[in-house]
């Protein structure tokens, strides 16, 4: 490959996404005990809910390391501040490919015109 060709591609970084809805954010009653080396972790039956949560997060493979935040909802607006928190947490001078599923809010109007005015935030989604 020509230095002239290598000059004009930028680097750029690859970002599976993806949300975990419901998950139950439970509190046990009493902390759990260790039983010593070789054995588990005890837990109480009992636990208090506090409702569910959602987890949203990026995957960047070649490094395995993750981009994450905790909503309480999991709507449009919380896939778009989880996209702005990826761009904050990523470096400046890196295209940022995202690679997610056809979700609904992954396609909403207030999702897709902010993509429109970040050009290095490509994204592309998994077939149906």
């Amino acid at each position: 490959m020509s230095s002239a060709c290598i000059s004009t591609h930028r680097k750029a970084l690859v970002l599976c996404c993806d949300e975990k809805s419901q998950c139950q954010a439970l509190e046990r009653t009493q902390p759990g005990l260790p039983l010593g080396i070789g054995h588990i972790k005890t837990t109480t039956h009992d636990y208090i809910r506090h409702g569910t949560l959602t987890l949203f997060a990026a995957l960047n493979y070649l490094e395995g390391k993750l981009i994450t935040t905790i909503a309480e909802q999991h709507r449009h607006q919380e896939w778009l501040a989880f996209l702005k928190k990826i761009e904050r947490e990523t470096p400046k001078d890196l295209d940022i490919h995202l690679i997610a599923d056809n979700y609904a809010t992954h396609k909403h109007p207030e999702v897709k015109a902010w993509l429109a005015k970040a050009p290095q935030i490509p994204h592309y989604f998994t077939p149906t």
